[in-house]
């Protein structure tokens, strides 16, 4: 099979004339050593939360807010499309544009009417974005010379039923790939898909997930058999530190797949944690570029060897969380604590992002988001009464708002004394560490500190690679 690109353009890379621009120019470029080119594009930005917004003011009873956000949406991808394609190649994009835009209003009054949204009727009206950005995209695309079709990811990418978090179903999605891009790649068409969006095999609307468009993109370039998947931004790439908190953060080189994993979960929002595993399933070479600076080769995500040197690649912080805590002398020694303790947090929908136990497994503290925090506390009590009741477990308490650290390297294990350079960095800062825990990859070790000093923090370990300022 010819060689095969799939790029994503995220909401910035799409928000206006000068972004579509050079998107253009990426894709022009590309087309010249790529055979096959496919693009996934998210929605303009800010657009997603424009539908969503209007949605909630229809559910709470107001008629004229999704009119007046329609006209709003409207305007703005029409003045973009007027400056990037003329009436031929103009007016299937603004057909299209149109229909999105009356299936908002009609789903607005329905929900208006039933006082209520369901995650099916939001994943219907959040996929808007996109499916007005695609055809937008192919207009100005095939404008400037490279020809261009949309294609909707609905009749593309299977799904399950999870409405606002659906996951693929590979071999549907395969095959519905070769059906419906395949014909177009092979004869020079560079086919300009929506992320973000799947639909059930029943053809119902679904939603990966806010950020999704990463994922669609992993989930087609292995669909499609790609080599290689390029995810374009508005920074150049992967960085060893949030540039606003450090500002001598710099952009890596290359970073393995569990790397980038970690550094995704735990707050870097330059790549959807998702998009990492079926790239590396497939061995697919994924890169994170820039596209206002195409020049900029970005980060290369590469497989794990095993064999990379010990040091600290990059920090990152996890805000808004709090620590749940489990303590008691009755705790020791007694099978299913933690068994039955995790299993009420599961009831409650909650992902946790670290768990750290003392060894007399006399406490367990485990870390969730701030706005889950008193569902997972009820719940805990729910499933502890007795135990409270007994005293066995003295309490259930929740901290003050806080913010994982996550300091990450591959190979950190086998350099001994970085975790005494992190804690001393940390140390001289005056930032106090509340709990710690490190996998037993060490690949990372995540710090729960106060929310107040976590960008200390980040910038007392970001010293450790990059020097003193």
């Amino acid at each position: 099979m010819s060689q095969t690109l799939v790029m994503k353009f995220g909401g910035t890379s799409v928000g206006g004339v000068r972004a579509l621009r050079q998107l253009i120019g990426i894709v022009r470029t590309a087309r010249e050593t790529w055979p096959r080119v496919a693009v996934v594009v998210s929605a303009m930005s800010g657009v997603t939360d424009t539908l969503l917004a209007g949605a909630q003011r229809a559910v709470a009873g107001d008629e004229a807010e999704p009119a007046r956000r329609a006209a709003e949406l409207r305007q703005r991808h029409v003045e973009t499309l007027e400056q990037l394609a003329r009436l031929n190649n103009a007016a299937v994009a603004r057909a299209a544009i149109e229909a999105c835009l009356q299936e908002f209003q009609t789903l607005c009054h329905a929900v208006r009417v039933l006082g209520e949204a369901s995650p099916r009727a939001l994943d219907a009206i959040a996929s808007l974005g996109e499916r007005m950005s695609a055809p937008l995209v192919a207009a100005a695309l095939t404008e400037a010379g490279v020809k261009a079709a949309a294609v909707d990811a609905a009749r593309v990418v299977v799904t399950d039923a999870a409405f606002q978090a659906a996951s693929p179903d590979m071999e549907a999605t395969q095959a519905r790939a070769e059906a419906a891009v395949g014909p177009l790649l092979e004869t020079g068409t560079v086919p300009v898909i929506t992320g973000f969006v799947g639909a059930t095999p029943g053809g119902a609307v679904t939603t990966l997930g806010r950020g999704g468009s990463d994922y669609s993109a992993a989930i087609l370039g292995v669909a499609l058999e790609a080599d290689e998947v390029w995810i374009w931004t508005d920074v150049d790439g992967v960085m060893t530190a949030d540039p606003r908190v450090a500002q001598r953060a710099r952009t890596l080189a290359e970073l393995t797949f569990r790397e980038v994993s970690e550094l995704a979960f735990y707050g870097a929002k330059v790549l959807h944690p998702k998009a990492i595993r079926p790239v590396v399933e497939r061995r697919v070479t994924l890169w994170v570029k820039n596209t206002f600076n195409p020049q900029c080769p970005g980060t290369r995500v590469v497989p794990d060897n095993g064999q990379t040197p010990g040091s600290i690649k990059a920090v990152t912080a996890f805000k808004g969380q709090v620590i749940i805590t489990l303590e008691g002398r009755g705790m020791i020694g007694i099978p299913g604590i933690a068994a039955r303790t995790f299993a009420a947090v599961a009831r409650t929908g909650t992902s946790v992002a670290m768990i750290s136990q003392a060894s007399s497994e006399q406490s367990i503290c485990f870390v969730v988001p701030c706005a889950s925090a008193e569902a997972v506390q009820h719940a805990l009590e729910e499933e502890f009464r007795h135990e409270l009741a007994r005293r066995d477990i003295d309490s259930i308490a929740s901290s003050e708002e806080t913010a994982v650290v996550t300091v990450v390297g591959a190979g950190m294990r086998h350099t001994p004394g970085l975790a005494g350079q992190i804690f001393t960095a940390l140390g001289q800062a005056g930032v106090n560490v509340i709990a710690i825990a490190q996998g037993s990859s060490e690949c990372s070790i995540s710090l729960v500190v106060l929310s107040g000093e976590a960008d200390s923090a980040v910038r007392a370990v970001h010293t450790l690679i990059v020097g003193e300022d």
